[in-house]
């Protein structure tokens, strides 16, 4: 209970410039449990295409694994797709490459989606708090010039709690939005570079699919 009455005078001693933290704050939250439920479930989902199609590739089905990651709506298999739609006409392995990689330029953007707004709201909130911090402070001048003394102390005390919740606020937001934007940034990297390694495997495994085959 001491906690939920602390929150809530904090919260009341903040001003009005509280208000527009709290909506970075709630918009911050919904895009970051979203990418990161996001990123997850794409991890989690490549891996387990990669790990129903590479035995297939290795044996050289490459029908059976186009027919595959034709129905799927992951990166991988996106990607493999890609790739095998251009065995049969590419010259050489740049022209299969060529065709992966421009399923990679489709799919990092939806890795990367909203992720850098973390980072802009974290700037944001952080100069909202020093907007609310500035406006405690002239309310604070404000009353030590304008009233009498018997309430100076009662208004410069209301001011200085404005200015100083704002700051702390802004900042208890900022910090943790920097932690996720830089966490999920790494798990995208993490994503990417799995594919990327994906990519020089299959090619690799064609070649030599190839290669035994005399083709």
């Amino acid at each position: 209970m001491d906690t939920y009455t602390t929150l809530v005078k904090f919260f009341q001693d903040s001003g009005v410039f509280i208000y527009p933290s709290i909506l970075v704050l709630a918009l911050g939250l919904s895009i970051a449990i979203e990418r990161f439920i996001y990123i997850n479930r794409a991890r989690s989902t490549n891996r387990k295409t990669w790990d129903q199609i590479l035995p297939l590739l290795q044996a050289g089905k490459f029908q059976q694994v186009f027919s595959i990651t034709a129905k799927s709506d992951t990166a991988i298999g996106m990607i493999v797709n890609n790739g095998l739609g251009r065995v049969k006409s590419a010259r050489n392995r740049e022209d299969i490459d060529a065709a992966m990689e421009e399923g990679m330029m489709e799919i990092v953007p939806r890795l990367e989606k909203r992720t850098h707004y973390l980072a802009t709201f974290a700037n944001v909130v952080t100069l909202l708090g020093l907007l609310g911090t500035i406006i405690g402070l002239i309310k604070a001048f404000t009353a030590v010039a304008q009233v009498n003394p018997a309430e100076k102390a009662e208004l410069l005390s209301a001011s200085i709690s404005i200015a100083m919740n704002n700051t702390a606020f802004g900042l208890m937001v900022a910090i943790p939005f920097l932690l996720i934007h830089a966490f999920l940034q790494a798990r995208t990297a993490e994503i990417v570079d799995s594919l990327e390694a994906a990519k020089i495997s299959f090619l690799n495994l064609v070649e030599r699919v190839k290669a035994e085959s005399g083709k």
